[in-house]
């Protein structure tokens, strides 16, 4: 499984952002280009924040939807999004995709980052799953908007 932590998968992920404009209709779902660059920031922000959460997360989720964030198998198309990610109003693509770029970045500095906080709904991720988790996440929505 890719990573983001990775040099070659994190110039990819950067390569395939940059490739987006704002005409891009997306193969499947109801999001627009520019909202789904909007959405794709929300994992990396909590990540770079590392924040202590007291949310634990419920666990079937964990039991049954952890191990598909970071193993090499494609998640499905029309997954629901948790409230808090979901962009439900239009969103500018020129400034979301500079905001999502520079944090893919921030993200990938923290590859020699030891000390992970708990992710506040699968629980404790290893720095891999971390990593090939927001890898995973962008390569999906990309593949959704075609790059």
């Amino acid at each position: 499984m890719k990573s983001l932590f990775e040099e070659e998968a994190f110039q990819e992920i950067q390569r395939r952002v940059g490739e987006l404009n704002s005409d891009r209709k997306g193969l499947w779902g109801k999001m627009t280009v520019g909202q789904m660059v909007w959405h794709c920031q929300v994992p990396l922000k909590l990540a770079i924040k590392n924040k202590p959460t007291k949310k634990k997360g419920n666990l079937l989720i964990r039991l049954f939807f952890k191990k598909s964030l970071y193993n090499d198998s494609p998640w499905r198309k029309n997954l629901p999004t948790s409230p808090f990610a979901r962009a439900t109003e239009k969103k500018d693509f020129t400034v979301e995709r500079y905001k999502l770029l520079d944090l893919i970045a921030q993200f990938h500095d923290l590859k020699d980052r030891e000390s992970w906080n708990p992710h506040p709904l699968f629980g404790k991720l290893t720095h891999d799953q971390w990593g090939q988790m927001n890898y995973k996440h962008l390569d999906h929505h990309l593949k959704q908007f075609g790059v």
